[in-house]
C-alpha cells in the first residue's frame, strides 16, 4: 500500500481537459471511492498523466466540479435550473461515490414533481464525508426554463495571394455572451468572465459577459448540451489591404452573431 506522502499535500489534476487543483485530502475523503483508491492505494507513477504531469481522468470535465464540491463542503449547492442531474448521476457512479448517486437520484424524482406542481426549489445537497444529522434530506432544483442566448465574436482572417492559402485563419479575440444571467450562468459556469457586469441578479439582462475560452465549438457543444437549438446567426465583413499594394494579402474583419433558443 502507498503511503500518502507519495503525493503532494496539493495535487493537479486534468479531466476531461479542465484542469483542477485541490487538496490530497478532499480527494480521499471518501474511503472506498475511486479516488481514494488511485490515491492511496497507487503510487503517482501508477496514474496516468498528461503531457504538463498532471493526473488525468477522461470524464466531464464540467461536471467534475461537483464531484470536488461534495467532497469538500458539509453541503452542495447546484446552479439554478440544473439541467445535468442523470449525467452528475453517472459521474457519482463512475467514482464510485454511492450516496451522492442516491440522494440525485432522489432529487430528479422532486424535480419532476415540483415542475408538475409549478413549485421549484433550490438545489441542495448534504454530505455524508462531514454530516449525517441530515443525511436523509433529499437534493432539489427546479425545472430548466425557455429563453434566448446570443454569441457573438469578432475575428480576423487572411487570405493570401495564392487564394487557397489562409494564414491566422478565423482569429477569434473575444466571444461575448448575450442574454438572461440565469441561462448564461447555467450553460456556462465557470467558463463565463462576469467581470465587465459583475454582481447583477439572475432576473436581469446583460450583453456584457464573455468566454474565458475562444473556440466557438466549446461554446456550441455547451448549449447544445442543455437542451439549445440554433436558431439564427447574422455576420457583417470588411475587408482592408495590408498595405496600399493590391498584390498584398486582404485582411477581412468580421464580427458574427449566433440566437440559440431552448
Amino acid at each position: 500500500m502507498a503511503q500518502s506522502s507519495t503525493f503532494p499535500e496539493v495535487v493537479e489534476l486534468n479531466v476531461g481537459g479542465q484542469v483542477y487543483v485541490t487538496r490530497f485530502e478532499t480527494l480521499t475523503a471518501v474511503p472506498r471511492s475511486l479516488l481514494w483508491t488511485k490515491f492511496t492505494q497507487c503510487t503517482p507513477a501508477d496514474l496516468p498523466k498528461d503531457s504538463k504531469g498532471r493526473f488525468f481522468f477522461d470524464r466531464d470535465g464540467f461536471l467534475f466540479r461537483y464531484i470536488l464540491d461534495y467532497l469538500r463542503d458539509s453541503e452542495l449547492f447546484l446552479p439554478e435550473f440544473f439541467k445535468e442531474r442523470k449525467r452528475l448521476q453517472k459521474e457519482a457512479d463512475f467514482f464510485q461515490l454511492p450516496e451522492l448517486s442516491r440522494r440525485l437520484a432522489v432529487a430528479s424524482k422532486d424535480s419532476s414533481s415540483a415542475e408538475d406542481s409549478g413549485e421549484p426549489e433550490e438545489a441542495e445537497l448534504t454530505s455524508p464525508v462531514t454530516s449525517s444529522s441530515s443525511s436523509d434530506r433529499p437534493l432539489r432544483s427546479p425545472g430548466g426554463n425557455s429563453g434566448y442566448i446570443t454569441i457573438g465574436y469578432r475575428g480576423t482572417y487572411t487570405i493570401g495571394r495564392d487564394i487557397q492559402a489562409d494564414a491566422k485563419f478565423r482569429r477569434v479575440a473575444r466571444i461575448t455572451v448575450c442574454g438572461k444571467i440565469s441561462l448564461a450562468k447555467e450553460v456556462f459556469g465557470e467558463t463565463l468572465n462576469e467581470s465587465r457586469d459583475p454582481d447583477r441578479p439572475p432576473d436581469k439582462y446583460t450583453a456584457r459577459y464573455y468566454l474565458k475560452y475562444n473556440f466557438l465549438e466549446q461554446a456550441f457543444d455547451r448549449l447544445a448540451e442543455t437542451g439549445f437549438h440554433m436558431v439564427a446567426c447574422n455576420s457583417t465583413g470588411t475587408c482592408s489591404y495590408g498595405s496600399n499594394d493590391p498584390s498584398e494579402d486582404k485582411l477581412w474583419t468580421s464580427y458574427t452573431e449566433y440566437v440559440f433558443c431552448r
